[in-house]
């Protein structure tokens, strides 16, 4: 092969891999309301559980998460595409509803958010008091 070839398969091939990633980077990604909700789930529970974070950052993080949380809450339980959806998710999100429903099921408890999701994970004060300091 000579160098004008080479040359113009450079040429060609530059334009294709543009074009590849171009094509890649405006695909769509959806997320349903279900994932979406998780995911704000996540940031709550990570503001909860963050060391380096001072209390009242802590509960500016954890105010404003609820208040999307509960917003999130209210389109799942209202979600009719998730109605015959079998999958796994989908399961898994109605069977655990304290833990999915974080916001909902504290309030029906009269509970903090953070005290529900603790109990609900099996950290109680009672537990936590009665845990031993040792190695395993």
């Amino acid at each position: 092969m000579n160098a004008r070839q080479k040359s113009l398969k450079r040429l060609t091939a530059l334009p294709l891999l543009a074009l590849t990633f171009g094509a890649l980077a405006v695909t769509p990604v959806a997320a349903g309301s279900l994932e979406n909700m998780e995911r704000e789930r996540a940031i709550l529970i990570d503001a909860f559980l963050d060391p380096g974070v001072s209390p009242a950052e802590r509960g500016r993080r954890i105010n404003t998460a609820r208040n999307r949380l509960i917003d999130l809450e209210r389109l799942v339980l209202r979600d009719d595409s998730l109605v015959g959806r079998n999958t796994p998710t989908v399961k898994r999100a109605f069977d655990n509803y304290d833990l999915t429903f974080l916001v909902h099921a504290a309030i029906e408890k009269d509970m903090a958010i953070s005290d529900s999701w603790l109990e609900q994970v099996g950290l109680t004060t009672q537990a936590l008091m009665a845990a031993a300091k040792g190695r395993r």
